[in-house]
């Protein structure tokens, strides 16, 4: 296999083969491809794309670079959900507990936050000894006896991902959806569930802000489930303010819980029941959508969905009693109220901005490998079409001054600077744009 040919093919738009991609992953895992190697066939990716088969390949030896768990390793049909990545994006929180209630076993692999977007892992890991580094038999284990797991992504599972993910991170090659496709679903293929929901977030907040874009990438992964005998769909969904009203990770557990006890944000709550009845129809316990929400709904009304995400807390750890007591997470020592300076309709909350500075505040990574304090964040009092009076309250930050990346003064006016407040009402976000099967 000769690594300089295979670049200047892709270089010049032309067709790799099954095996030669697969060779390719298997020599850069042993070092006989370098780094540099890899980087000049994914900036060669980068502009001349892959086809279908191609991208097909390359995910498959992904997948193969490490331990696979088999959707027949499991005892009944799982699920699993992926999102792209948003901000104050805590779905999987509510959405696992509430599926695995509703008698579909949850099986899900997630990762850490880079950047102004949050991850799973970092949200889970503010819960007091909730353990995300669960082995291939535990992770199968916990799906078996109780029916929902949430691990972080182990050393033996898709272990190319991960190292050219990294390579990709520092050399400009992320934004491929190729790329973006073959390591979303080698990790899903990897995993095992049967039933994929992919959650494609679009807007300021997002890796994309085109639906174009979007569909694109929805397509992608839904032909390469398809063609490893998964039943997927794709929900494009918007991420243009955060969702939900708290960004950071205790502070999102804390909102997760209140949405489960059937008092949290609309949008969260909105989503994770339309998500929840998508996987409920792949996995055909239901035969539509009305149905499944009905069914989904009904286990935040009697309280199942939240012992649910008590079972998961405990099994992995954790300390469950955060679900009644919730002042046993994480605090931040400074609360400080971000006060509007006009008065008129929010028509207008830049997500973006709320991640960065959510991130500032310590709650996200500056660098790749830099913790995050558990406490700190934005919390939104006021969201899109609200009304408000010059002087009212538009969030709180909370935060630990030792933690803090910049002035807290620019902070503020970074978050201030999110809002844009207008005379008129403005037009409701719509929340789910496009759904594709």
């Amino acid at each position: 296999m000769n690594p300089y040919d295979l670049i200047d093919r892709k270089k010049k738009g032309k067709t790799l083969k099954e095996n030669e991609i697969e060779e390719l992953i298997n020599h850069y895992m042993i070092g006989h491809v370098t780094d540099y190697q890899m980087a000049a066939f994914s900036m060669a990716v980068c502009f001349r794309g892959l086809s279908e088969a191609e991208t097909a390949s390359l995910t498959m030896a992904m997948a193969n670079s490490g331990r696979i768990i088999k959707p027949d390793d499991y005892s009944s049909i799982t699920a699993d959900k992926h999102s792209t990545g948003g901000v104050g994006d805590t779905t999987t929180l509510v959405l696992a507990p509430l599926v695995a209630a509703a008698g579909l076993p949850v099986a899900k692999m997630s990762g850490k936050g880079l950047g102004h977007t949050g991850g799973t892992v970092d949200k889970l890991e503010a819960i007091p000894g909730f353990r995300t580094d669960l082995s291939r038999e535990e992770f199968i284990d916990a799906v078996t006896e109780s029916g929902i797991a949430i691990s972080g992504q182990t050393e033996d599972l898709v272990p190319a991902d991960k190292k050219l993910y990294a390579l990709r991170d520092a050399t400009a090659t992320v934004d491929s959806i190729p790329l973006i496709a073959s390591s979303i679903m080698s990790k899903k293929l990897a995993a095992g569930s049967r039933v994929i929901v992919l959650d494609i977030k679009l807007g300021e907040g997002a890796l994309l802000s085109e639906l174009n874009e979007a569909k694109k990438l929805a397509n992608s992964m839904i032909k390469i489930g398809r063609k490893y005998d998964r039943q997927i769909c794709a929900v494009i969904s918007e991420m243009s303010q955060p969702l939900g009203k708290a960004v950071g990770n205790a502070l999102e557990v804390k909102e997760a819980i209140n949405t489960l006890r059937g008092c949290g944000s609309q949008d969260l709550e909105e989503l994770s029941l339309h998500l929840g009845a998508q996987m409920l129809q792949l996995a055909n316990i239901v035969s539509n959508l009305s149905e499944g929400k009905r069914i989904i709904l009904s286990k935040i009304e009697d309280g199942s969905a939240l012992q649910k995400l008590k079972q998961l807390i405990s099994n992995q750890g954790g300390n469950p009693e955060i679900v009644t007591e919730n002042n046993l997470l994480p605090k931040a020592k400074c609360i400080k109220s971000i006060r509007t300076k006009k008065s008129g309709f929010i028509s207008k909350i830049n997500a973006r901005n709320i991640g960065v500075a959510s991130s500032l505040l310590g709650a996200g990574r500056i660098e790749k490998n830099a913790s995050v304090d558990p406490a700190a964040g934005v919390v939104l009092n006021n969201k899109v079409g609200n009304i408000v009076e010059d002087n009212d309250e538009l969030a709180k930050i909370h935060y630990n001054p030792e933690n803090v990346h910049k002035k807290i003064e620019s902070i503020e006016e970074l978050i201030r600077n999110a809002y844009k407040i207008q005379k008129a009402p403005p037009k409701k976000p719509q929340e789910i744009k496009e759904i594709i099967k």
